[in-house]
């Protein structure tokens, strides 16, 4: 069918993967491309990615970094021309705290799972006869079984092949820390489904592990000096401002860009044509009738706006649960501190107890060491993470218990001596999808539920991963398959009243 006019696309929810989602619309096609518009409840772009003025600098207040060699967010800078203010990490390593105090982690770590013994040992993180119990899979390996491939826990998997304490200690602060959950209920074939291939194999379980991931590992990346590319990226003014960075060029390019109003309902329109979709907006906006939708909000609000045109999605949507996570932004005089920091920071094992009590803490980001553009003369800036999945005790304190909470573990941890000199609480409700045991089946069925109706698609961390480079590439595919659908023919467009 020839087009008498452009197509119309509206991308519900304005964080970063529907933001990528307007960009995949728009960029590289001059002219010739749909009307778009973001419609976004809150006041304001970027979902979970960002920042705010804190003592005198940008802080990102969620992900302040994101995956060099993952190609989708790199590639999005390239496109936005924002490449020459990309920053890379300025230390390198990290802690657990284990075993009473601090330890390296150690090398050879794959998403939290030893792949060598020797650098287990030399970190201290594990006792003597929990060694003895992760160097049964050296001298008494696997012999392999004919099991069928079918998904499990990544704890489970862990477990049962180099005991408990590693789960505990590493895999679950690593892998459950990405995604504020446990790895007793997380998904190994969602998450790192290498594990239960190499579960399958005949030896050692380390190091069929470490040979299927270096064999897995692309040739390392250089820069353009050749020195090896970092593995984490930031933006000079943080993170957060590739949001920024994006809605300008989004709105240069004739986007409408909408913010503070929600999505209340989405009907099909049969037009003669092959049929539009309706917004109705809240907040006495109208209506808006598009050719295409991309939905990338998160589950529990996707499922509302699907059920009367696909049930059984809008079911399974309704069933993936989240967890909830606060982040404490401080700083303290440099003189405060008593223990060196070394490296980016420490994770904290939940089974840990701080000062007598199971730790609030989930970790702890020496930011001003981790970006020296946010250093300061005479301070240590400082971001403590609190909350996971089966740990809601931050939404019961109010903003400056939860400071004093977090604070006074950390000074106990950190020998912290006076009080802080500043401080801020960002919380993040329901803001980490969790991938249970049986995820990709849950998302494929999802997935082919949708497919069925014409120009429209899925997109968002609920699905096959949560990272930013991940939401970017979910933003953009979900747009090319609207893109791929539209049948468009004569039509109106914004109705308001």
């Amino acid at each position: 069918m020839s087009r008498s006019r452009r197509p119309v696309v509206a991308v519900v929810g304005g964080g970063i993967a529907g933001l990528a989602a307007a960009w995949e619309l728009v960029a590289g096609a001059g002219d010739d491309h749909p009307e778009v518009h973001v419609v976004e409840a809150d006041r304001r772009v970027g979902g979970k990615v960002r920042s705010a003025e804190f003592g005198g600098r940008t802080v990102d207040l969620a992900a302040d970094a994101f995956l060099a060699r993952r190609p989708e967010a790199v590639e999005l800078c390239e496109e936005l021309g924002i490449t020459d203010r990309l920053v890379p990490v300025g230390a390198s390593g990290a802690s657990i705290l284990a075993r009473g105090r601090l330890r390296p982690m150690p090398g050879g770590l794959a998403l939290g799972v030893p792949t060598r013994w020797l650098s287990l040992a030399r970190s201290g993180i594990l006792s003597p006869s929990e060694l003895l119990r992760v160097a049964t899979d050296l001298v008494k390996p696997h012999l392999g079984t004919g099991e069928g491939f079918g998904d499990r826990s990544i704890g489970e998997l862990v477990g049962e092949r180099l005991g408990r304490p590693v789960v505990e200690r590493l895999a679950d602060p690593l892998i459950g820390g990405i995604h504020a959950g446990s790895v007793d209920g997380l998904s190994a074939a969602a998450i790192f489904p290498v594990l239960i291939a190499v579960s399958h194999q005949s030896g050692s379980f380390m190091h069929r592990l470490g040979r299927t991931q270096a064999a897995q590992a692309a040739a390392p990346t250089t820069l353009e000096d050749g020195t090896p590319s970092p593995v984490f990226w930031s933006l000079r003014h943080g993170t957060a401002s590739l949001v920024g960075h994006l809605d300008d060029q989004l709105r240069r390019r004739g986007v409408t860009v909408r913010t503070g109003t929600p999505v209340e309902a989405l009907t099909r329109v049969d037009d003669g044509a092959g049929g539009r979709w309706c917004l109705a907006l809240g907040g006495g906006a109208g209506t808006l009738e598009v050719d295409g939708v991309v939905v990338a909000v998160p589950a529990a609000r996707a499922a509302p706006l699907l059920v009367a045109h696909a049930p059984q999605a809008a079911g399974l949507l309704s069933t993936v649960e989240s967890a909830s996570v606060a982040v404490v932004t401080l700083t303290v005089p440099d003189r405060a501190v008593g223990r060196p920091l070394v490296g980016t920071g420490f994770l904290v094992p939940r089974t840990t107890r701080v000062d007598g009590r199971p730790a609030l803490m989930t970790g702890c980001t020496y930011l001003g060491r981790k970006w020296p553009h946010l250093a300061r003369p005479g301070e240590e800036l400082l971001r403590v993470s609190v909350g996971r999945d089966g740990d809601d005790r931050a939404d019961g304190l109010g903003d400056e218990e939860l400071v004093a909470s977090a604070f006074g573990e950390l000074a106990t941890v950190l020998d912290i001596s006076g009080p802080t000199l500043d401080s801020r609480v960002t919380r993040w409700s329901d803001a980490f999808p969790q991938y249970r045991p049986g995820h990709l089946l849950r998302v494929g069925t999802i997935e082919r539920a949708v497919a069925e109706l014409p120009g429209l698609a899925l997109a968002g961390a609920a699905y096959r991963g949560v990272g930013i480079p991940a939401c970017i590439g979910s933003g953009r595919a979900a747009a090319r398959s609207v893109l791929g659908s539209l049948v468009v023919g004569p039509g109106p467009g914004q109705r308001t009243g």
